[in-house]
Parts: structure tokens; sequence; C-alpha cells
């Protein structure tokens, strides 16, 4: 019997490759059913957008599933047919394939944060390790998701590019059928539900918590200009290749922070620090390019960073977020990271026109910020924590005047 760890793994991969790729099929089949990228963009937009709009609805729904094989099955194959039908509608309906890839985007979160969220019932021996070797299922979704979608449109079109990434989705659904999912137990009758704690509210009152959430939500909007800073690049030079080799460069990178993690057993120890520091150190790979464009291979150092940074991301969730509430905390954490790539992918079109040393330099900038945001976060939690403990204490009483001590 295959362990528990690589089948999870499987099923990851296979969600993860197929969103990766996703995004470069629906673009390239919209320019060749259409001939406009906006049109492209615009559907990317329309798988994009509801990961964090639907995130705390689709965490919600897991949480309080007795049975959640199910549930999460039914995301895997509604994002399958999403793909596959898209293929099938871009050109034809594309006001259909946008409707469809958004329901395909509500439940998206399930197959990132939320699969993420399971790995403690999964493997509770080896956590640690397991979540190193989840965050390197990012990264090699990174690498050969756009390289898969780019190679199959090539040799079969784009529509068949977007339906052999459904395919993997569904593989990605045999591997979690197999995941041994217990069923959570019913509620006693008779018994008064307890309210639970929007995953937001927890986000906010828990300082870790909190300070990871920010600090990656900001750090990302940073990294969702990359791609815009590596075309840059490339067009200055005039090597229109390049700048998939600068990604695929900053992917490989994450891949070896990643695996390095699951040696590396101080990431685990204060994953908030480990967090904030390599965030911070993120600036410097980022930074040298923006004055000496010949030394972008750095990228790769922030990728190597970022494999920290993801680790302690899912160790900090793990810790801090409460039973009733994990998977939403979960979905919305990723969510948010989703949301704010786009978003910064969104202002780096924008700068585009300034070249690749300001926008490096605004992604080295947001690195700073991310990390700053989450220390006084975490400076903030620690002090109101503090002035909660002195206000328990109790009040020595003060003698009575006149009062001798026997």
């Amino acid at each position: 019997m295959i362990p528990v760890l690589p089948r999870y793994l499987a099923a990851a991969t296979g969600a993860r490759l197929a969103d990766e790729g996703a995004r470069v099929s629906i673009v390239l089949l919209a320019l060749d059913q259409t001939g406009s990228a906006t049109v492209g963009g615009l559907l990317v937009a329309a798988l994009m957008v509801p990961h964090v709009a639907a995130a705390p609805l689709a965490g919600a729904a897991a949480d309080r599933a007795r049975r959640r094989k199910p549930l999460y099955l039914a995301a895997f194959v509604a994002y399958a047919a999403a793909l596959t039908g898209s293929a099938l509608l871009i050109g034809a309906a594309t006001w259909a394939a946008a409707l469809l890839l958004f329901t395909g985007g509500c439940l998206a979160p399930l197959l990132f944060g939320g699969l993420s969220s399971l790995l403690r019932e999964l493997t509770p021996a080896n956590l640690g390790r397991s979540f190193g070797f989840d965050a390197t299922t990012y990264s090699v979704a990174g690498i050969a998701g756009p390289a898969l979608a780019a190679l199959v449109a090539g040799f079969a079109g784009a529509a068949w590019s977007l339906v052999a990434l459904g395919g993997f989705a569904l593989v990605g659904a045999a591997a979690f059928a197999t995941l041994p999912l217990r069923s959570t137990p019913s509620p006693v009758r008779g018994t008064r539900a307890v309210r639970r704690p929007s995953a937001f509210a927890v986000i906010v009152r828990r300082p870790r918590l909190g300070a990871v959430t920010a600090a990656t939500g900001i750090s990302q909007f940073g990294f969702g200009a990359l791609p815009l800073a590596a075309a840059a690049i490339a067009t200055a030079r005039h090597d229109p290749p390049l700048t998939g080799l600068i990604m695929a460069v900053t992917a490989v990178g994450g891949l070896i922070g990643s695996l390095l993690t699951t040696r590396i057993r101080l990431v685990h120890r204060h994953p908030e620090h480990t967090l904030l520091i390599c965030t911070a150190a993120m600036a410097v790979p980022f930074l040298i390019p923006a004055f000496l464009p010949a030394a972008w291979p750095l990228t790769a150092v922030a990728g190597l960073l970022m494999g920290p940074v993801t680790v302690a991301l899912f160790s900090v969730r793990d810790r801090e977020s409460p039973e009733e509430t994990r998977t939403q905390v979960f979905t919305l954490g990723a969510g948010i990271k989703v949301t704010s790539a786009a978003a910064g992918a969104a202002v780096g079109g924008l700068l585009s026109g300034a070249g690749s040393g300001l926008l490096l330099a605004v992604i080295a900038g947001m690195q700073v910020v991310a990390a700053t945001t989450g220390l006084l976060i975490l400076r903030r939690g620690y002090a109101e924590q503090r002035g909660s403990r002195r206000a328990d204490r109790p009040v020595p009483r003060l003698r009575e005047p006149g009062h001798r001590s026997t």
C-alpha cells in the first residue's frame, strides 16, 4: 500500500498543476478564438477573483461537513469540468465559459488551502516534513503547469491543452479518493449549537496568524508583478524566451527551498519569526537586478527564501487555527495571497512601461513593507498579551490605618 503522504501529494499536485497551467491555456485559447488578449485576461480573472470571495464559504462548508471526502471530490470534479467545458465554450459562448470558470474558481480554495488543512489529520507524526513537501507542490505546479499547457497547445491546440489540464485535476481526484479521511461526529440532539468565530475574526484576534497573513499578502502583491518585470528584462535584452527562463529559475529556487525545509527543523520552532526574516531578506535578490539587470539569476535566491516562508506560514496556520474554523482559516489565507498577487499583476501592468528597474524596486520594497507590517502586528499583539496578564494579577490589599501585624 502506498503511504498516505505520497497519495496526498499526488492529489495536491494534480489540482495545483491544473490551476497554474489553466491561466496560460485560457489566454492562448482566447487569442485563438477571439483574437483578444483582453478577453483572455478577463476569463483568467473569472477563474482567480473568486478565490478570496468564496474562500470563507468553501472553508465553512468543509468545517461543517460530517463527510468531507465527497465535498472535496466534488470540488476536484467540478474544477475539471470547468476547464474542460470552457475549452468548448470560449469563442462560441464566451459568457458561458466565464460563468463556468467563475464556478470553478469558487471551489478552488478547497484545492489550495483546504487540502493543506488536512495534513494534521493525515500525517500527524511528521507534520513539519509534510508541510515542506506540500509547499513543493506549488513550485512543481508553477514550473510544470505553464510548460505543459504551452507544450500541448503547440502540438494539439489550446482547447486540448485545457482538456488535458482538466484530466490532471481528475487524476488528483482519484488520488484524493484513497486518503483515509474520517467522518466528523454529528452533534448530539438537544445540545445547543455553539457559534463559530469567522476566519477573519480569528486572523485579526490572533497576533501570530494576523502577522503572517498580512505579511504574505503584501509580499505576494509584489510577486504578482514579477512576470511583468521578467518580460521587461527580456524585452530590453531582445530575448523574449528569457521571460520564461526567469520565472522558471525563481520557481526552481522555491522548489529547492521547500525541500530544504523538510530537513531543517529550525523553521518550525518559531515559524512567524522565520517568515518575517526570510520575507525581508527577499528584498535583496530583487533590488540588485533593479540596478544591474544582468544579475537576474538572483531571483533564484528569492525563490529559495520563499520555500521557508510558505512552510512557516502553514505551521502558523496549523498552530493558531481553532479546530472548528480550521479549514476556513487555511482557505481564506490562501485566497488573500492569490487575490493580492492578481492585484499586484494589475498594478505591474500599469508600471510596465517604466522598465524592469522600477518594477523590481517596487517588488523589493513590498517585501520590506510586508516584513515591517508583520513585525508591527506581532509586537502589538505581544504588548496586548503582556498588558492583559498584568491586569489579571491580583492587586495587593492595603493595610487599614492603625493596623498592627501580629
